[in-house]
């Protein structure tokens, strides 16, 4: 994979080039998503998939970058450590430019929610934007962990894009039974036996199955297309809630508008 600078008001688009030119890019946006079993995939009319594209874009939004081409010889992102801390370490390496064009934001005017099983993810007005997540899990490593973040430059690489995806020892074989998690291990994930972490390096920190879970949410957020200026809450929300929370406020045109930085032109849903 490879990370390439892009022209402003391009956005994130991923560029598979493993098949035809023609039917090669993807657009990083909530309205691609074709699949939320287990990661965030997206895909083009043509039917080109790139999947577990969410950690890598929690790493694009935590440092404030809008257009970049994304070259990948693959169906999927790869997993790396289970974080987004080597995106995140690789795109500082590299360095950012501020380019000559304003950026543009998606301000919450009114509230919205989704709801499905107990979970909910929902975005109010805020002067900024923040995260919110509440987890519940019937088990004594996770049980019930709640956090609140503004993960943006500083704060998203060192308190956000560490935090690792989890899983159960017990789920491991049901899930690769069906094609799933087959490049899973302690090299990529914490995973959790009753009441112990299996890994011998222990936890990044001591919330941090909650921690990943807003680190998801950042991710799946920002296929909204532009950064949000609102507050995101979710209460045992993942990939499926998250994206039907933005589907559902982009049905609403009273409940957001297009704004500059400086406050000085407001643009209408509609534009």
């Amino acid at each position: 994979m490879t990370l390439a600078p892009a022209p402003a008001d391009q956005g994130i688009w991923f560029q598979r080039t493993d098949v035809e030119p023609a039917i090669a890019w993807v657009p990083a946006r909530h309205d691609r998503v074709c699949d939320v079993t287990m990661c965030t995939t997206i895909a083009n009319q043509d039917g080109v998939r790139v999947a577990t594209v969410e950690h890598l874009m929690a790493a694009i939004a935590g440092l404030g970058i809008d257009n970049l081409t994304i070259q990948i010889d693959g169906p999927e992102v790869a997993v790396m450590d289970g974080s987004a801390a080597p995106f995140a370490y690789l795109l500082g390496c590299a360095g950012m430019v501020a380019q000559d064009a304003p950026r543009r934001r998606i301000r919450i005017k009114r509230e919205v929610g989704v709801e499905a099983g107990g979970a909910s993810a929902r975005l109010s007005p805020a002067a900024a934007f923040g995260i919110s997540v509440a987890i519940e899990f019937d088990n004594p490593v996770v049980a019930n962990q709640a956090v609140t973040l503004a993960p943006l430059n500083g704060a998203f690489v060192d308190d956000l894009a560490p935090a690792r995806t989890f899983g159960f020892a017990d789920e491991v074989a049901k899930l690769r039974s069906v094609g799933l998690a087959r490049g899973g291990s302690l090299e990529n994930a914490v995973v959790i036996s009753g009441d112990a972490v299996l890994n011998e390096e222990g936890l990044r920190f001591p919330d941090e199955f909650v921690r990943h879970k807003a680190l998801d949410a950042l991710g799946d957020l920002s296929l909204a297309g532009a950064p949000i200026l609102g507050h995101f809450h979710g209460h045992c929300s993942g990939h499926a809630l998250n994206n039907a929370l933005l589907k559902t406020l982009f049905a609403n045109a009273e409940a957001w508008e297009w704004a500059l930085p400086d406050a000085a032109r407001i643009y209408d849903a509609a534009d």
